[in-house]
Formats: structure tokens, C-alpha cells, sequence
């Protein structure tokens, strides 16, 4: 029996330990040695296994998604290490889409920061269902179990106000990235803790049904043209089942061919199921014909095409308030396109979906509200409640997500 396969997101304000727990659990665990953690990073030193470029290095910042695998005694785990700083959380939306689950990294000495909050609410809004919060940097409040208390409190709030329903049941894990204490085996500077370490935290993911049932989507990231190949888009499979010889539509493009050839990491396959990064060539369909953002489904069951829809928002910052006429840029799968709020229906308490307002005058940071966006022209987005994949979206403004939210209706442009 194969083990299972998870998708892990780090997320967590920036400083607050992220790559320093990687780093840790990789070498703990043998992936990677000491040695090939550079010593003249400093106090970087494990932060750089993941950033791959050097000018990463040099900020000592974790830039792109990159990836690495580790291997437990219950899963196999891909780490996507996702950004700390405000202009990465773009990043994170197309990487924490491909996430089944996700580690919280918050300072036991900073606590709750901005971005702790914006981090986990977009995990929530992005369908990031399974949850650990590693509380870091225990050696700087000296282990102390009152300081872990009263921050897991403050954390079991946080997380239930965003939308986490069983908030209370998460592992909240009390460590020292940089010191190896909890990471991989039980600390002795903290004997008052009786719950699993990261590792075993880390075990306790499962890997989530993958939804072939449901019709074809695949977002287009990029489309190449191949000396002796053609045109090839590139694409993660979201949902369905993609087979060689199939006809199949690019929407909005409305351009339509059959599949001649898929093939993942340079290997030729015949089909290509959820989870599965393919580059596959159309017949039929040429590289000015198709874009990144368009999304192939079948001819029977195509993508669903609108520019005007209903969403559940979560407002995550806002220079003052949002309110009607609010113009910004919407960020759904691969597609981004200006839009804007034409009303707000309703005001919504996150912490038990009640409606608080009738058609409130506007929503504020931490509000959650029912939306009614129009786009400038049409991007595939569906319904929550038939593919909540591609139903998912961030708000962008002024080079900072905004808010984060689902579309739960909408106005079929074709």
C-alpha cells in the first residue's frame, strides 16, 4: 500500500521561524546534512535550504514557491514553502491552492501578528481544511507554559473567528525551530507539554480524495511552443480526469481541439488525474489561441464563464473600508482581472456564518460579507457548492491582498 501523498503549506508571519522549521525537520530527518546548511547564513541558517536563488539568500527571504519532499513513517509529504512578506501572499494563493494542509508558524513572543491573520484566513478561504500551529521560539519565553497557554487561547479565537470550526481540536505544538526542541522528538525544556512533536504533528495529515469524478478543470499557468511538438499549455489538474484522444474546450478562448499527448516531469502519459502538474498538446490549437487563465474542461460539461458573481468575502485589510463601487483586481486560478464590488447583500459573522446587516454601507478589515462583484470581462469561475476549486479567489490592491473569498452564485456569460 502506497503511503499517503500531502501537499504542506508553511505559512506564518514573516520571521516567525518558517524556513528555520523546515530546515530543522529536513535535517533531522536526514534529507538534507549540516553541512549543506551554509554557515556564513548566520542566523539564517536553515532559512536557505529553501530559497533557491541566491538573491533570495542575500535578503534572506523565501521568494517563490519552492518545493521539497520528506518522507515520514505515516506520509510523504511535499513541502510548498510559502512567503512571509505582504507582496508574496499573491504567491501564496497559487501555492497554498495546491495545499491539503498547512503549519501555522507563530513566535511565542510576537504572538497574533497582521499577517498571521491573513495568512490563515486565506488557508481557510482557499480550502486548506487540516490545520497545525506550531508555536515557535519557546526558548525566547523561556518555555514557559503560562506564555503558551494564553497564546494558544488567543490562536484557538483567531482561527475560529476566520471560519475554522473545530479550531479547539488542532494541535497547537510548543517548539524552538532553532534549537531542535519538539521538532523531531519530545523536549526536555518543556515536560509540561504532553502532545506530539512537529514531526508527529506532520503525521497526522491525510491525504484528501482526489476529485475525479467531478468534470475536467484545468487552469492554464503557461503555454510554450515545442520545436517538433507544437503548442503545449501547462496546467495542474484540478479536477476530472484528462485522457489522450479527448476532445476538450478552452474557456474563455472558446477554442476547442483533441488531446494529441500529456506527459508530467518529461515522462509521456495517457491520462492525468487531480494533483497532476501536465503539459499537454491540442490539436487544433495554437499558442495565440489560448492564455494563461483560460481552463480546459470537456465539450459536455464545459467550464463555467461569467464576469458577474455572488461571493462570501473576507475583508483582510483595507486602507479605510470597502464599499460599492470599490475597484480592485480579482485573482481566481491562473486568471486575474479588474472588477468591481458593485453591492455588499450582507455582513456576515465569520465565527458562525449569521447574517449581522442587511445591505451594510461597507465592510471592514476582519468583517466577512455577501458580495456581488462585476468583472471588466469574463474568467471561468464556478460555484463553491459544484466545484469549489475553482471558486476561490484573492483581492489585490495596491500591491496587498485585500480580502480573500468564494463564489457561491453567478450570472453564466455564455
Amino acid at each position: 500500500m502506497a503511503k499517503p501523498h500531502v501537499n504542506l503549506v508553511f505559512i506564518g508571519h514573516v520571521d516567525h521561524g518558517k524556513s528555520t522549521l523546515i530546515g530543522k525537520l529536513l535535517v533531522e530527518l536526514g534529507v538534507i546534512s549540516e553541512k549543506e546548511i551554509s554557515e556564513e547564513a548566520g542566523s539564517f541558517k536553515f532559512a536557505w535550504v529553501m530559497d533557491r536563488e541566491r538573491e533570495e539568500r542575500d535578503r534572506g527571504l523565501t521568494i517563490d514557491v519552492a518545493y521539497r519532499k520528506l518522507e515520514t513513517s505515516k506520509n510523504y509529504i511535499t513541502i510548498i514553502d510559502a512567503p512571509g512578506h505582504r507582496d508574496f501572499v499573491k504567491n501564496m494563493i497559487t501555492g497554498a491552492s495546491q495545499a491539503d494542509a498547512a503549519v501555522l508558524v507563530v513566535a511565542a513572543d510576537d504572538g497574533v501578528m497582521p499577517q498571521t491573520r491573513e495568512h490563515a484566513a486565506l488557508a481557510f478561504t482557499l480550502g486548506v481544511g487540516q490545520l497545525v500551529v506550531a508555536i515557535n521560539k519557546m526558548d525566547i519565553v523561556g518555555y514557559d507554559e503560562a506564555a503558551y497557554n494564553k497564546l494558544r487561547e488567543d490562536l484557538v479565537a483567531l482561527l475560529g473567528g476566520i471560519g475554522y470550526r473545530n479550531a479547539n481540536d488542532f494541535l497547537y505544538i510548543p517548539l524552538s525551530a532553532f534549537h531542535g526542541e519538539n521538532v523531531t522528538k519530545a523536549s526536555v525544556k518543556m515536560l509540561w507539554y504532553k502532545g506530539p512533536n512537529a514531526l508527529e504533528g506532520l503525521e497526522t495529515f491525510i491525504e484528501p480524495e482526489k476529485p475525479i469524478d467531478k468534470p475536467l478543470r484545468i487552469p492554464v499557468q503557461d503555454v510554450f511552443s515545442v520545436t517538433g511538438i507544437g503548442t503545449v499549455s501547462i496546467g495542474r489538474v484540478e479536477t476530472g480526469v484528462l485522457k489522450v484522444g479527448d476532445a476538450i474546450v478552452f474557456e474563455p478562448a472558446g477554442k476547442s481541439g483533441e488531446v494529441r499527448s500529456i506527459e508530467m516531469h518529461h515522462e509521456a502519459m495517457q491520462q492525468a488525474v487531480p494533483g497532476d502538474n501536465i503539459g499537454f498538446n491540442v490539436r487544433g490549437v495554437s499558442k495565440a489561441d489560448v492564455k494563461r487563465g483560460d481552463v480546459v474542461g470537456h465539450p459536455d460539461k464545459p467550464p463555467t464563464v461569467a464576469s458577474e458573481f455572488t461571493a462570501k468575502i473576507i475583508v483582510l485589510a483595507v486602507p479605510t473600508e470597502l464599499t460599492p463601487g470599490f475597484a480592485p483586481l480579482f485573482h481566481c486560478h491562473a486568471a486575474h482581472v479588474l472588477g468591481r464590488f458593485e453591492e455588499i447583500l450582507q455582513k456576515i459573522d465569520p465565527r458562525t456564518g449569521t447574517v449581522i446587516e442587511e445591505k451594510p454601507k461597507a465592510l471592514r478589515k476582519g468583517d466577512a460579507g455577501l458580495v456581488r462583484v462585476v468583472l471588466n470581462k469574463p474568467i471561468v469561475i464556478e460555484r463553491t457548492s459544484e466545484v469549489p476549486e475553482l471558486s476561490r479567489f484573492a483581492v489585490r490592491h495596491g500591491g496587498q491582498t485585500i480580502a480573500a473569498g468564494m463564489c457561491v452564485d453567478l450570472v453564466p456569460a455564455k
